[in-house]
């Protein structure tokens, strides 16, 4: 069972960007399809990128194209989400998950890190 902790969220103004990373143990992080998700207040959560175990295949939400990047470093067994262009409607939860088979559907989860963009 692979143990998921996320880290470098915060508060920043819109423009701005930010890098979050998630550190993967228990278990061998290249046997996982890695994701991150968020979840704003009031609303579901949402699929934000995902990334293949090879890293070969990647694929990001709508709403985050051309602005984030995922991707992931198996000698140090972390996933990494860059995010540029920050707006506030980017302000929300954003977990690290992962997943033997597909991330559309992840069995492992972070607790989450906070992410808020000031206007």
């Amino acid at each position: 069972q692979v143990r998921l902790v996320e880290s470098g969220g915060g508060l920043v103004q819109a423009g701005s960007s930010l890098t979050l990373s998630c550190t993967a143990s228990g278990s061998t992080f290249s046997d996982y399809d890695m994701g991150w998700f968020r979840q704003a207040p009031g609303e579901g959560r949402e699929f934000v990128a995902g990334i293949s175990r090879s890293g070969g295949m990647i694929e990001y939400g709508d709403s985050v194209k051309g602005r984030f990047t995922i991707s992931r470093d198996s000698a140090k067994n972390t996933l990494y989400l860059q995010m540029n262009s920050l707006k506030p409607d980017d302000t929300a939860v954003y977990y690290c998950a992962a997943d033997r088979i597909t991330i559309a559907h992840p069995d492992y989860w972070g607790q989450g890190t906070q992410v808020t963009v000031s206007s």
